[in-house]
């Protein structure tokens, strides 16, 4: 080809002395316009063919080939080829713009065929995202290892391709740079335990709803990396953490929560102590309308009853009688209240206890779980019920404790 362009400026005699300057600008161009043509041809007309096929196939990993861009980084590798296959041919051999235009489309090819297996390599991270049911192995974090080791082949070969060595050459000098590398890359080797040990263990997956209160996180998993690991707070904002900072810290993980179909709620009711007294005969015939009390009350009649019988003692003895308090038959209410309510987990533990006494009164707390998992709705049948209770505390003459206020003060006045 050389030869051909050499003959075709001879015979517009162009003087001996610019020849070789213009055969070589000729065969320069000419390599430039055939890598434009072939650039165009694969990047306008073959990836379009392409993307027609996809679309109509009902495979989606295809598809997926598309999204990631695998084709159009393939695309990108026929002009690289066209000039390294063309320039020998058009440029005569050993002379510097020669070598210099094969050592730099070499090492632009190395590059581009590390981004073609990037892209394959997101495509397989993409499909196990969506196939996996469990989302333990750290796929992600050994995807950004390869990738990393791909770039440190390619700036190697690159190197190899400038100084004209063999890369076995370059290689065998990493032995005395090992300890350098081993403190570049401390974070990233640390990261890549880290996310073994988390996926051995099952600690956190893509999804999960953690904690991390040493660094403000509250939110869920949505990328478990190398380096870092992204959680999406509730409020939409992105926290980064290490990811060796899951195995070598604590966090709180809420994936069992979900699992188990309730979501625990514990809160206690803060009852005034002066206002906790026994019940007389007329204040539990009142009650007798509660219809949730109706039952209680049948069988606490019949056990005093049978106590006061048993130990010869009349049952209206105000003093050696057994006797219903308000605070115990509020508490048989909240217990008869939560066992019929609907959003309350009928498997799962439910209780009311008393915790001891305060400075702000005896707490009534409640242990339950709402069988709806969901932020909003959970939120919102914990509210109902402590608003019902609430209500209900003045029906059982109980009085919930809070600190004065200045309503208080100007009502004592």
């Amino acid at each position: 080809m050389h030869e051909i362009i050499t003959q075709w400026l001879s015979a517009y005699s162009i003087f001996d002395s610019w020849l070789s300057s213009a055969v070589l600008t000729v065969g320069v161009l000419f390599i430039v316009c055939i890598a434009i043509v072939g650039h165009y041809l694969t990047k306008f007309q073959l990836l379009y063919w392409a993307h027609r096929w996809a679309e109509r196939t009902k495979n989606t990993f295809d598809d997926k080939l598309i999204q990631h861009h695998v084709f159009s980084r393939l695309a990108a590798l026929v002009p690289s080829l066209l000039i390294i296959t063309l320039t020998p041919w058009i440029i005569a051999d050993k002379s510097f713009i020669h070598d210099g235009i094969i050592t730099l489309t070499k090492i632009i090819l190395c590059f581009q065929i590390v981004l073609c297996f990037n892209a394959l390599l997101n495509v397989f991270n993409h499909v196990y995202q969506d196939k996996a049911h469990q989302k333990y192995i750290p796929l992600n974090s050994v995807i950004q290892v390869i990738k990393l080791i791909l770039y440190i082949i390619a700036t190697i070969q690159a190197v190899s391709y400038l100084i004209d060595r063999s890369p076995l050459y370059l290689f065998s000098g990493l032995g005395a740079l090992t300890a350098v590398l081993l403190l570049i890359f401390q974070d990233t080797i640390k990261g890549f335990v880290a996310s073994i040990q988390i996926s051995a263990n099952k600690m956190v997956a893509p999804g999960d709803w953690v904690e991390l209160p040493k660094y403000g996180a509250d939110g869920d998993v949505i990328e478990i990396g190398l380096n870092t690991v992204k959680i999406q707070n509730f409020d939409k904002t992105i926290t980064t953490v290490p990811t060796y900072a899951l195995t070598t810290g604590s966090f709180k993980n809420w994936r069992d929560m979900f699992t188990s179909g309730g979501r625990r709620i514990k809160r206690a009711i803060m009852v005034d102590v002066s206002s906790i007294r026994f019940y007389q005969p007329v204040d539990v015939d009142k009650l007798t309308q509660v219809y949730l009390l109706k039952n209680y009350l049948v069988q606490k009649d019949e056990e005093i009853t049978t106590w006061c019988n048993d130990k010869g003692i009349e049952n209206h003895d105000a003093i050696n009688a057994r006797q219903l308090t308000n605070i115990g038959t509020f508490r048989a209410y909240i217990e008869a209240y939560l066992a019929s309510h609907e959003n309350v987990h009928k498997n799962m533990t439910c209780m009311v206890r008393q915790l001891a006494a305060k400075d702000t009164g005896l707490p009534l707390e409640l242990y339950f779980f709402s069988n709806d998992q969901n932020w909003v709705n959970y939120e919102a049948i914990q509210a109902d019920i402590f608003d019902h209770l609430y209500a209900m505390a003045p029906v059982f003459d109980l009085r919930i404790f809070q600190h004065p206020t200045g309503v208080d003060w100007r009502n004592k006045a």
